[in-house]
């Protein structure tokens, strides 16, 4: 039965350096009968002397991305076959293009992904490994994984991309990190560079455009690590910030899961929706804040904390949430005494999707009591104590007490 008869017009293959010489009979024979070829990135030199067959069209991203994604939509139906590096869903063009294009139309033939083949040099193992894209992605998606003791995987953009993550590791005091440079794996250009990070950064070492870093982290930089309750100077903020052992506890009550979406309203420096983010599994934020100093304060600390993909809004509620994609969870850190910001949170929100409330005065607390009434849900009241100096001794300092409200808009039979 042909890829046609099976509703299966979609090939994407992955390719290996060493070119077409990596392709299985299978995925040679579907290359032969495409009536259309879609080159992935960085291809074109991988493929030099290769003899492609001869058809009817050739495509390749290089033209745009978008332009020619609405091209390789117009042929459905017909044999198209899309040629990329290494695993095509693991960071690849298959993952995006299943964006656009049904599972039952697409026929996916992997080579071994970059990672594996990188693994197999080094002798990590996959599964306690990191693994990263910094190509078309900023050197900040980094920051989340810089822990002692971590290795990381990384895909690259360029002969740039090393030197960026040198700086970076150094400038957060893991210079002695081990950087592993490996060209072309699997190709007949293979090579493997191999220094820390202080002398890579001061050395500026010639590398190839084509190649994957590990990254085996050591020094002694700040831990940070994903699971929430980050210290409070982790964070640049003007004093609106959620304190540490209150935002542990919110992020708890906000149960992440994997490609959740959170709406952080009023979000001040953004501490909640950074976090979020930081515990990984493809959540997705959205921080909404009115005042310019403070949306300059989210995007630097989702910069310097690894995850500059928070999106950040412009507003007030609930004027700024008309358009925004609908929430699985709702943080509101201030204003939940506003004029119909709960009303508009709540009817955003998912059913079966959790909102989330913190008051610190009296008449935030009589709001939430007026709203549990009405909708339910817990309520938790926490105070804080830390130790502070007291002449030549030690004594405990309280900080303001929080009331949390925690609700579950339920679904609709």
């Amino acid at each position: 039965m042909s890829e046609q008869q099976t509703g299966r017009w979609l090939t994407v293959i992955g390719i290996g350096d060493n070119g077409l010489a990596s392709l299985t009979p299978e995925a040679q024979s579907l290359l032969w009968q495409a009536e259309t070829i879609v080159l992935g990135e960085r291809l074109d030199a991988v493929l030099s002397g290769s003899q492609l067959p001869s058809l009817k069209r050739m495509l390749n991203w290089s033209g745009g991305f978008r332009d020619t994604l609405e091209q390789v939509l117009a042929l459905r139906g017909t044999p198209v076959t899309v040629l990329a590096t290494g695993d095509p869903m693991h960071f690849g063009i298959g993952a995006t293009l299943r964006r656009y294009v049904s599972a039952r139309e697409m026929h996916v033939i992997p080579s071994p992904s970059a990672f594996s083949l990188a693994a197999s040099r080094l002798g990590w193992p996959l599964q306690t490994t990191a693994q990263i894209s910094l190509h078309g992605r900023p050197v900040a998606h980094l920051a989340r994984h810089m822990l002692p003791g971590a290795r990381i995987l990384a895909l690259t953009g360029d002969r740039h991309t090393a030197g960026e993550v040198s700086d970076r590791l150094v400038a957060a005091g893991f210079g002695p990190s081990v950087l592993t440079v490996l060209e072309h794996i699997g190709g007949a250009a293979e090579r493997i560079v191999r220094m820390t990070a202080e002398d890579f950064a001061s050395e500026k070492p010639e590398i190839d455009d084509f190649y994957t870093l590990g990254i085996d982290v050591a020094g002694d930089g700040a831990v940070l690590p994903p699971v929430p309750g980050l210290p409070d100077d982790a964070f640049r903020h003007d004093g609106q910030l959620t304190k540490r052992e209150v935002r542990a506890v919110t992020l708890s009550f906000l149960r992440p899961q994997p490609n959740a979406l959170l709406w952080d309203v009023g979000a001040g420096c953004g501490s909640i929706s950074v976090e979020w983010l930081r515990c990984g599994m493809g959540t997705e934020a959205i921080a909404i804040e009115a005042k310019a100093e403070r949306r300059a304060m989210i995007e630097e600390n989702a910069d310097r904390l690894g995850v500059p993909d928070l999106q950040i809004v412009e507003g007030l509620a609930p004027t700024a949430l008309d358009g925004l994609p609908a929430p699985d969870r709702i943080f509101i850190g201030g204003g939940i005494n506003n004029e119909g910001v709960f009303e508009g949170c709540f009817e955003a929100l998912k059913p079966g999707g959790l909102l989330v409330a913190n008051a610190v005065t009296i008449e935030g607390e009589g709001q939430i009591a007026y709203l549990r009434s009405l909708h339910g849900g817990e309520l938790v009241r926490l105070q804080v104590s830390r130790s502070a100096p007291v002449g030549r001794y030690c004594g405990w300092k309280s900080l303001m007490p929080v009331t949390i409200w925690v609700m579950k808009k339920e679904q609709v039979e």
